[in-house]
């Protein structure tokens, strides 16, 4: 009983919720019968079952190891890694300049002019030359660009053209033959013998000195070989395992084989006094890393399957969350489910009947708002548990299932209906508003969010983004991922840092609006607080509206 001794069940409160039962009821049950309503869906389950069939076989494939420093490269296909070639101060662009392969030393030449046109000797020649050989190196080999003829595809010289020197010449670093066993020379080459130099050509030749072996390393040797080092405090951390930045013992500490993109060698490049270590700057309220800096080639090849694998996964759920859910879903289900929640019941003649039950026009707003909210929920809510389900279970980590999944996959869903219902009643609006050309001013609207959304991604604190639903929901989730995984910021850090290229960089970042206190709940509180009050004003507008409206 009441105050005034009516039954409960009588009381103005059980009344409104009976008519806004029947109303809700009503909507679930048109959208639930809608064609439209249950494409859209399919379309939305079809996206996630892509983009997980894209995740698992990536996942299948595991995670290969990278070069992330580039010191495992050949590029002069000399044989020596470029991390080798470092240690000896040898250039990676010089295929005759290798660990070992000693020093050139120029001895004279014969120029195009010259009177004494011949030569005898056992040299290393470079030119264009007659060569009668006792003796020819033919294991002298260099890089791609060394010009070294290679012996082992010389072939007869073309006697059908006329002379050569005169009617041809050889490829540069090429040979060929002529039928006395002469060779015709155009290149570079180690042999013993008595060479001419046409008239109007040119030859050098000089000797190396210094030469010693020194054996290959796999190139294998120069990935994942300088693993993170932290114990989990801040301050000046890190170990140059591999020596690449301290340099000891090396013949040469110089750059000179680097190319001009190359980043130089800096052993102190975080500028704090000590050589080839790793600054770990440290939340002091939260006792999260917030900042990073490396010296040039320390911790700078990370086991990649350690760190990778778990960067990926949440590169994945967060830009399935962002995209997938807040850009796409969040747009195309209310486009098509809540632009025509009053339009089609005036074009189909029963508003009239609805309004003839004792409801205000305002709460009829309300409720069939809310109905459209209680279809698109549930729909988020299940596929958001369906990818939970499936990506904690096959994504990286020693646990059979990835519980601190979850609470990613609910912020995800809670922050898509948020959004839903901030769109919702915003094409709601504009279709009460503008009955036949509203959908028109909502496709511009999706255009414009979508850009926004894209803009958020690229600037999170951009000022023009503020003013978009879109941008509100991307800013939710980040704050709810760094309230769930709170090494997001480390992570994230750490690519920068060490230049490990998984995406999260990009698709995460700091939540922005904690009122300067980066405080990831403030931020929750502030995204919702800004689509709740978008959502409720935009039925407040619908409801006002619509109920002085005439009905037709």
């Amino acid at each position: 009983m009441d105050a005034q001794g009516r039954d409960l069940a009588e009381t103005v409160w059980t009344r409104i919720d009976r008519k806004a039962g029947a109303v809700i009821e009503l909507t679930i049950r048109q959208l639930r019968h809608k064609i439209s309503t249950w494409v859209v869906l399919a379309l939305g389950t079809m996206l996630m079952v892509l983009l997980l069939a894209f995740y698992i076989d990536s996942i299948r494939d595991g995670f290969e190891s990278i070069d992330n420093d580039g010191d495992s490269v050949d590029e002069d296909r000399d044989g020596y890694p470029l991390g080798q070639e470092r240690k000896y101060g040898t250039s990676d662009w010089d295929g005759e300049q290798f660990p070992g392969s000693g020093t050139f030393v120029y001895e004279g030449e014969i120029d195009w002019n010259d009177e004494n046109r011949e030569i005898s000797g056992n040299k290393t020649w470079e030119g264009q030359a007659y060569l009668d050989p006792s003796w020819i190196d033919t294991d002298y080999k260099g890089g791609q660009w060394d010009y070294i003829i290679d012996w082992d595809s010389v072939t007869s010289c073309p006697e059908d053209q006329g002379e050569a020197f005169m009617d041809w010449i050889p490829e540069w670093s090429s040979a060929c033959q002529l039928q006395d066993g002469t060779y015709v020379t155009n290149g570079k080459f180690r042999a013993e013998g008595n060479l001419t130099v046409p008239l109007d050509y040119y030859l050098s030749w000089g000797f190396v000195t210094g030469i010693f072996d020194v054996p290959k390393d796999p190139k294998e040797m120069y990935i994942d070989e300088d693993d993170i080092d932290w114990d989990g405090n801040g301050g000046s951390q890190g170990v140059d395992d591999d020596g690449d930045c301290l340099r000891v013992g090396w013949v040469s500490s110089s750059d000179q084989d680097m190319m001009w993109w190359e980043e130089p060698h800096n052993p102190d490049a975080n500028r704090n006094g000590i050589q080839c270590d790793v600054i770990w700057v440290m939340d002091p309220e939260t006792g999260e890393v917030i900042y990073i800096s490396a010296d040039s080639s320390v911790d700078e090849d990370p086991v990649d399957e350690n760190y990778v694998g778990e960067a990926s996964h949440r590169t994945f759920v967060i830009a399935t969350g962002k995209i997938a859910f807040v850009l796409l879903l969040g747009l195309f289900l209310p486009l098509f489910l809540s632009l025509g929640l009053v339009r089609d019941e005036t074009e189909r003649g029963t508003l009239h009947y609805l309004l003839s039950k004792p409801i205000h026009r305002g709460e009829f707003i309300l409720y069939r708002v809310l109905g459209y909210l209680a279809v698109v929920s549930a729909f988020i809510l299940i596929l958001s548990l369906f990818m939970a389900l499936i990506t904690s279970v096959i994504g990286p980590g020693d646990s059979l299932v990835r519980i601190g999944d979850f609470p990613v996959w609910l912020g995800i869903a809670v922050a898509t209906i948020l959004v839903l219902a901030a769109y919702g009643s915003l094409f709601n609006t504009i279709g009460l508003l503008l009955p036949k050309y509203g959908v028109y001013l909502c496709i511009i609207i999706g255009v414009w969010e979508f850009a926004m959304g894209f803009t958020t991604l690229i600037s999170p604190s951009s000022s023009i983004a503020t003013i978009s639903v879109s941008h509100w929901g991307l800013h939710l989730i980040d704050s709810i991922v760094l309230v769930s995984w709170p090494d997001t910021l480390q992570f994230s850090q750490m690519s920068s840092a060490f230049g490990l290229e998984t995406g999260l960089e990009w698709i995460w970042s700091p939540p922005v609006h904690t009122l300067n206190s980066s405080n990831p709940y403030l931020g929750i509180l502030t995204s919702v607080t800004m689509l709740s009050v978008i959502s409720i004003s935009m039925i407040g507008i619908g409801s006002a509206v619509f109920s002085k409206r005439e009905i037709m």
